[in-house]
């Protein structure tokens, strides 16, 4: 294997992807507002490393003068926007503080109703930790050798007992994204027996052409909900907006009855700033652009590293990358923020795997130099 010092020297060649320099212009920063790279970099969290845009928080600033009203009246029009990018009506849209309390208050209400939940593992946690918190039961199923939701398996799992199936796809941790033909059968079958929920906060990161949103099953009326959110490819973790896509009557049940108000039993929903910065983030199409390009270009460059570190990996169609790390993730977590390099946490059984966020392009650098350190 080359030296840490032989392999910096030539990565510029392989490909010109690896250690290249990736410096933005003064109206690049302006725009695309990278974070600044810190003594400890994280890239444990997925967020975006850009964002908000330049048009966003001009909306932001704008908004402010608007502050002091309730957002209901702000949300109605979003959720018009929303409507009609997911061809629904708007009382298919239900607007929350992230996806996240989409994804909690949704775990409660099946945990009210009794409810045991279907999921693969790994997966995001958010549905199912408050389900079962409230008094949910959680029926696990296994990822497959490649990391994948097995499909087959989770559908064998659904009985009488079942009241909602949770699939989180692209999935996080593992990046993984279901062959769409596949993923679409299983949610037409699966939704005629339970409610099936598709975390989509990946979605846009898939460069699958023509890959579908399960969205066209809830304009046929089928028991599905679609969570998306604005935290990832917008750049807006920390404004807390996202939003369900289901049909009237299943959001009527789960979260309350539609009013001008919202639904009665949405907890947080959002606020006046986070929904004028949504509804501008959604007319940005360039900053859109950027945010996936920017994405790619860094997760390739992790995995030339990976392939020279003889690590294995799941290829991602998301904004980070799950990988076997040969050691305790433990350990390796001590290790890299020993030099300055923060990676994701735990996700159990795989506790020899890490997953590693894209972040800018000199935050990704410095986890690349401390890997060949950690490595060497």
């Amino acid at each position: 294997m080359q030296s840490r010092r032989e392999w910096f020297k030539s990565s510029i060649g392989l490909g010109g992807l690896i250690m290249a320099p990736s410096i933005l212009t003064a109206e690049e920063i302006k725009k695309y507002n990278p974070r600044p790279v810190t003594s400890i970099v994280k890239l444990s969290s997925n967020e975006n490393p850009y964002g908000p845009s330049e048009r966003v928080r001009n909306a932001i600033k704008d908004s402010f003068g608007d502050a002091c009203r309730y957002p209901y009246e702000y949300i109605l029009e979003l959720q018009k926007s929303l409507a009609k990018k997911h061809n629904v009506s708007p009382e298919s849209i239900v607007i929350t503080g992230g996806s996240n309390e989409a994804l909690r208050v949704t775990g409660l209400a099946v945990a009210d109703d009794g409810g045991e939940i279907v999921a693969g593992q790994p997966t995001y946690l958010a549905l199912m930790s408050y389900a079962e918190a409230w008094g949910g039961k959680i029926k696990w199923v296994p990822v497959d050798s490649n990391k994948g939701y097995d499909l087959g398996k989770i559908e064998e799992a659904i009985d009488a007992k079942t009241k909602m199936v949770f699939i989180a796809n692209p999935n996080n941790p593992t990046g993984t994204l279901l062959e769409k033909s596949s993923l679409s059968d299983f949610c037409e079958r699966a939704s005629e027996k339970t409610i099936v929920f598709c975390d989509e906060a990946y979605y846009d990161y898939i460069e699958e052409p023509e890959y579908p949103s399960m969205d066209y099953l809830v304009r046929e009326g089928k028991n599905v909900i679609v969570s998306r959110t604005f935290s990832k490819v917008y750049g807006m973790a920390g404004l807390r907006i996202g939003y369900l896509v289901l049909k009237p009557d299943l959001a009527d049940k789960l979260f309350g009855e539609y009013s001008p108000y919202g639904r009665n039993k949405i907890m947080a929903q959002t606020n006046v700033l986070a929904v004028a910065a949504a509804s501008e983030a959604l007319k940005d199409k360039d900053f859109y652009s950027f945010s996936l390009k920017k994405a790619s270009q860094e997760k390739d460059k992790i995995y030339k590293l990976l392939d020279h570190l003889d690590l294995k990996y799941v290829k991602s169609s998301t904004n980070f990358v799950f990988f076997e790390s040969q050691k305790h993730i433990d350990d390796l977590s001590k290790e890299m923020l020993d030099k300055g390099v923060r990676i994701g946490r735990a996700f159990p059984p795989f506790y020899d795997w890490c997953r590693i966020s894209t972040g800018t392009s000199q935050e990704v650098d410095k986890f690349i130099s401390a890997m060949l350190e950690v490595y060497s």
